[in-house]
This record gives C-alpha cells, sequence and structure tokens, in this order.
C-alpha cells in the first residue's frame, strides 16, 4: 500500500492535471489508508488547486482547464463527504461562502469552501456574482456563524463593504471574513469586517477562531 505523502502526492496531481479518475481512485486509496478527509483535501487537493490558481494567474492556463481541474475535486470531495459528516453529528457552524457581485473568479473560494468542509463545517455556497442581499437572506435561512466574501477585481472589493452595511442594517449577528487580491488587512478593518484570510490553507484556521 502507497504511504500517506504518496496518496496526498497523488490527490494533488489529480487536480494539477484535471485527472477525475485519478482524483476518485486516490480519494478511495486516501479513506482506505485511514488518512483523515480534512487533511487529504488540505494537502492533497487543496495543494493542487494553489497550482491551478497559480496558474491562471500567471495566464499560463486558462477557464476550461480550472473549470476541468474543479470538476477532479468535486468528484474527490463526493468521495469524501461521507467521512466528513460521519460521527460529526454536531457540526462545527455554518458558513456561507461566496465570490461578490461582478465578479466570476471562484477558484479561492472554492479552494477555501472544500477546506471548510473537510474540517466539519457545513458550508453555503452561493457560488459567484452573488448580491450583497443574497448573502444577507443565506446568512439568515441557515443561521450562519459566519459569512466569507471574496473579490478578485478592485472594482468589485467595495462589495465587500456593502455586505458587512447590509448585515448589520438586518440586524444579522454573524462574524465576516473577506479576501482576495485586491483585499488586505487594512481593508478588512476600514470596512468593519473581522477577518482578512490571505489564503485558502489559513482559512480554516481563520474560522475556528472566529466561531470559538
Amino acid at each position: 500500500m502507497s504511504n500517506k505523502a504518496e496518496i496526498l502526492g497523488r490527490l494533488k496531481k489529480s487536480v494539477e492535471t484535471w485527472d477525475v479518475k485519478l482524483a476518485e481512485s486516490a480519494a478511495k486509496e486516501a479513506l482506505a489508508a485511514g488518512i483523515e478527509p480534512g487533511e487529504a483535501v488540505e494537502k492533497g487537493l487543496g495543494k493542487g488547486m494553489e497550482t491551478i490558481s497559480n496558474l491562471f494567474d500567471d495566464a499560463k492556463i486558462f477557464l476550461p482547464q480550472v473549470l476541468a481541474a474543479s470538476q477532479a475535486m468535486e468528484k474527490a470531495l463526493k468521495i469524501f463527504e461521507p467521512a466528513m459528516t460521519k460521527g460529526k453529528s454536531a457540526l462545527r457552524g455554518t458558513v456561507v461562502i461566496a465570490t461578490v457581485l461582478g465578479d466570476i473568479h471562484e477558484i479561492g473560494k472554492n479552494v477555501v469552501a472544500a477546506m471548510l468542509k473537510g474540517a466539519g463545517y457545513n458550508v453555503i455556497d452561493l457560488g459567484r456574482d452573488v448580491a450583497p442581499e443574497k448573502f444577507v437572506e443565506a446568512a439568515k435561512e441557515n443561521n450562519a456563524d459566519v459569512v466569507g466574501a471574496s473579490a478578485l477585481m478592485t472594482t468589485t472589493v467595495v462589495v465587500q463593504k456593502d455586505i458587512v452595511e447590509m448585515l448589520k442594517a438586518e440586524k444579522v449577528k454573524v462574524k465576516t471574513i473577506f479576501g482576495g487580491a485586491p483585499a488586505n488587512e487594512e481593508w478588512v478593518q476600514s470596512i468593519g469586517g473581522d477577518k482578512y484570510c490571505p489564503s485558502g490553507a489559513e482559512a480554516v484556521e481563520m474560522v475556528n477562531a472566529l466561531v470559538g
């Protein structure tokens, strides 16, 4: 049987090479080897998605390849999902997450959503190009603990401020976490957000801190 590092390496490679069959077999192998789904997502699939994200940012690959990589990741996640929720009758919390209105970049958001699922959170992924009121509605409907919004363009990052203001206006008691290339610690503090998330790898730790 392969060792843990080899299996995690195959999970990473399956995303980097958008190989759905490899993603499926590596995910099954990881479960059989007793690897925690959260670790498999973070150190295998998530690392592969980081590679894809960097290649996309550098214009070395394009949207079709990103979508193909996402499909490979989704295939593995479907295999991990039953094990993620098994024995976790009480999930750690509910997180509403999406990419903001006017923005269609969702690689980073997908990585964060996958890592949070792996860590035992109930993740409500609203997708991309999502209006502030949709974040508010979803937070209310799902009694969310945290709302997360990603913005990858300078023209769309202002929507993060709209989300904070609308949540306050509607008196929704929820913590907020924001990320994306134009966002930073200073920006998030200035709009009244709770946490700035610089990378998918740090998302779980930050949400854990917010949920307490």
